[in-house]
């Protein structure tokens, strides 16, 4: 384990749900800031501290909070679970300008994350976003990943493929193009208290999945000062500042975990993104969406749980 470098900054952060329904309570975990590659994240961290390490990194529009029925199974399994706010959500910094938000330095918040907690790698898992996220840092840091589970995000070059040749994926990608105009798409976001927003993660989920005390604290965290435009700005970046394409190896052992009623991704780029990968497989979930995280905790768990045993075998 390596010891925390003078250059990162671990700050404790007191709870105050009283005032801010977007930070945890006390018996959601342990909030913290955290300084890497120039910006504070705030992270949340359950479980025991010498652990295995596990990041797990949300996607649009969550924050924290969405990994949290599976953080609180990781940690009483003994893990050390690690939540950040990517940067430009909820309590995290969120720079100015687009180019901030560009994959590679997203990636490189997360190397740093490791980096400030004390550890040399992790096993790192990703959402949405968040899969996007972890891909990249296995490409360009696989000795900082233990293993790798993507869920329902596909690798990013059989992403870009499949947005070039796939009309129905360029239909299911509609909101891309949107976030594109200036300052309109937060305008309708915030519209009638983040209707848009709630609607569409009730609409594309199982029903009961998400209920008001969530969308609460989801409200909570949109509305934080910049929030909104930084969020957005996730998508401007990926079209404003396109990236190679990869098709080197991933080398970390790799989940790809899917829910295959997603409203927004093509089931077939989860067995496409296999081919990309050293020691991959992809695990397909019938009874699930986009939302599998908070729809099927249990089974989500048990991939990764399967998929971690996979990493430390030789």
């Amino acid at each position: 384990m390596r010891t925390t470098p003078a250059y990162f900054v671990i700050a404790a952060v007191p709870p105050d749900v009283s005032t801010d329904p977007a930070r945890p309570r006390p018996s959601e975990g342990a909030s913290t800031v955290v300084e890497t590659n120039g910006v504070r994240l705030h992270v949340v961290s359950l479980g025991p501290e010498d652990g295995p390490p596990v990041v797990c990194l949300h996607g649009f529009p969550e924050f924290w909070y969405g990994w949290l029925p599976v953080a609180r199974r990781l940690a009483d399994a003994g893990y050390r679970v690690l939540v950040p706010d990517q940067r430009g959500y909820n309590e995290s910094e969120k720079p100015s300008g687009v180019a901030a938000y560009r994959l590679p330095t997203l990636a490189a918040d997360i190397a740093g994350l490791i980096d400030a907690v004390g550890e040399d790698a992790a096993h790192v898992v990703g959402h949405d976003w968040g899969a996007a996220v972890a891909w990249w840092l296995a490409l360009d840091e696989p000795e900082r990943v233990e293993t790798l589970t993507a869920v329902n995000v596909p690798h990013p070059t059989v992403m870009t493929r499949t947005l070039r040749r796939s009309w129905d994926q360029r239909r299911r990608s509609w909101y891309m193009g949107f976030f594109q105009v200036p300052r309109l798409p937060e305008f309708v976001a915030r519209a009638g208290n983040w209707r848009l927003f709630e609607r569409t993660m009730r609409a594309s989920s199982r029903p009961g999945t998400f209920d008001a005390a969530d969308f609460e604290r989801y409200r909570a965290a949109w509305g934080k000062p910049g929030a909104a435009t930084a969020m957005v700005n996730w998508y401007r970046a990926a079209a404003r500042h396109p990236l190679p394409e990869r098709t080197d190896p991933v080398e970390p052992p790799t989940l790809v975990l899917w829910g295959t009623g997603d409203d927004f991704l093509r089931t077939e780029m989860a067995r496409e993104s296999v081919a990309y990968c050293r020691n991959g497989r992809a695990v397909l979930v019938d009874d699930a969406t986009h939302w599998i995280h908070h729809e099927r905790p249990d089974r989500v768990v048990e991939g990764l749980r399967e998929g971690f045993a996979r990493g430390s075998t030789p």
